[in-house]
């Protein structure tokens, strides 16, 4: 054999036994990268007991959770276990936690933008029904749509809610709530969000404005009933089944807006509206056509935001009534409950006792567990979490906990993305909680019939959200 062929050889020898060396360091090396995170894993997981052990304490001798009931329920969905629970298939009044219920059935049943009303032109007349949508000159959106379709028409203007089939106020619903803003009617054609809006000026402005009244309200349609009565404990009084409202001027000392809702009738409506365009429009009972035409107005992103962020009762309530246009009934909100309950909360461990969109009433009852299911199937709608965390309240950030569960620092983002619930001695916190070690945990926090200040059961609560965040 020449030399030439004889050093080829021992070259090409000598190059395979340096890859076989090569590939046995990275495998070597694969091997012990691969044992380093298995051992990384193993003593989290030794850890793990431990971590539950302190969460168990933690709730079982803290004197505030032992003074009321108290459910609680933490998820891990990567691991599909449940981390740890307490009470968590007892019924508990939800609260403002509804209002997620009510958001899955917008998810499931809406379109992308809600349906604002539904007309039919018959020769010179352009009749009109209600579907429930809550934009409609509704001071905080400012969607004009609506407003310049029917301002814009040249028939005869005519208003029905023939198609409406509920009750104003809620079951379960505190009968002498009714005119604090929070409990605003249910009704198939809102106008303003259902609220006057009134803004109080103290005596010194009054008198630099050359006025004898303090009070302005927005629309101005209702500054014609507003009579002066200085004989009431409370300044701003509306009766129960009318729209007067009594004002006491000397009752008020500084400046300040306060809203009002109004009780609804098809005759306040066609009036409000003809004041409104500046056009006539009437009232008729007419029953809706089979295959009305349809105008839609804000996007359903927008409402399902300030429903969660503000908590706001009347957009959720009125949501279900736009659910239930949007399928072709009646504008009722036990239809789409029944419809939700048989069709798509299947999945549920617990059946809900669900009753409203809001919350308002006590009837409601939902298990922590439950809920843990329901922020499962939130979560599976959404691909991304930034746009799932981008509608819902943040500690410390914005929404109803804007003033609670806040990072610890200015460098860390929010850790906890929640629904509240809060009526007179229960508090509900149902979300999404991101941990240091970069888990995101699913979690209820129920707590009825406690005594005093919600704010001691938040911090309680705090406390122990907190420890997840940081330990999990």
């Amino acid at each position: 054999m020449k030399l030439k062929q004889v050093l080829t050889m021992r070259l090409s020898m000598s190059s395979v036994r340096s890859n076989i060396l090569i590939l046995l360091m990275f495998s070597l090396l694969g091997i012990s990268a691969c044992k380093s995170t298995e051992e990384t894993i193993s003593q989290d997981a030794q850890k793990l007991p431990t971590r539950i052990s302190h969460l168990t304490a933690m709730l079982d001798t803290s004197d505030v959770f032992s003074a009321n009931l108290t459910g609680f329920a933490l998820f891990n969905p990567e691991a599909d276990s449940m981390i740890h629970s307490q009470n968590a298939d007892r019924y508990f009044t939800p609260a403002s936690n509804t209002k997620l219920f009510t958001f899955y059935t917008g998810m499931k049943l809406l379109p992308d933008s809600l349906k604002a009303l539904e007309y039919e032109v018959r020769g010179d007349s352009l009749i009109f029904w209600g579907t429930g949508d809550p934009s409609f000159l509704h001071p905080d959106f400012g969607n004009d749509k609506v407003y310049e379709f029917l301002k814009d028409r040249d028939e005869n203007l005519y208003y029905s809610d023939a198609n409406f089939d509920d009750e104003l106020l809620g079951p379960g619903w505190s009968w002498s709530d009714y005119q604090y803003y929070y409990q605003t009617e249910k009704v198939p054609f809102p106008i303003f969000g259902n609220i006057a809006r009134f803004t109080i000026q103290e005596i010194e402005l009054r008198k630099i404005a050359e006025t004898d009244s303090g009070l302005a309200v927005s629309p101005k349609y209702f500054q014609s009933f507003i009579e002066e009565n200085g004989k009431r404990d409370d300044f701003l009084h509306r009766g129960m089944t009318n729209n007067t409202f009594l004002y006491d001027q000397e009752a008020d000392t500084s400046t300040y807006t306060i809203d009002k809702p109004f009780h609804y009738s098809p005759k306040l409506v066609t009036e409000m509206l003809s004041d409104t365009l500046g056009k006539t429009v009437e009232y008729v009972n007419v029953e809706r056509p089979e295959s009305p035409k349809k105008i839609y107005s804000i996007k359903a992103d927008t409402a399902y935001k300030r429903m969660l962020q503000p908590s706001d009762n009347f957009i959720a309530e009125q949501l279900l009534l736009v659910t239930a246009s949007e399928l072709g009934k009646p504008l009722n909100s036990r239809s789409v409950i029944d419809k939700m309950k048989d069709d798509y909360l299947g999945f549920l461990p617990n059946e809900p006792q669900w009753v409203d969109g809001s919350g308002l009433s006590r009837y409601n009852m939902f298990t922590p567990r439950s809920m843990i299911y329901l922020l499962r199937a939130i979560d599976d709608e959404f691909v991304d979490d930034k746009k799932l965390f981008h509608l819902l309240p943040a500690g410390g950030e914005r929404g109803t906990i804007s003033s609670w569960y806040a990072p610890r620092s200015d460098r860390e983002e929010p850790y906890v993305f929640a629904k509240t619930g809060t009526l007179s001695n229960n508090h509900s916190l149902s979300g999404y909680l991101l941990t240091k070690s970069g888990k995101k945990l699913y979690f209820s926090f129920m707590n009825n019939h406690y005594v005093g200040s919600s704010s001691v059961v938040k911090e309680e609560m705090e406390k122990v959200l907190w420890y997840i965040h940081s330990n999990f």
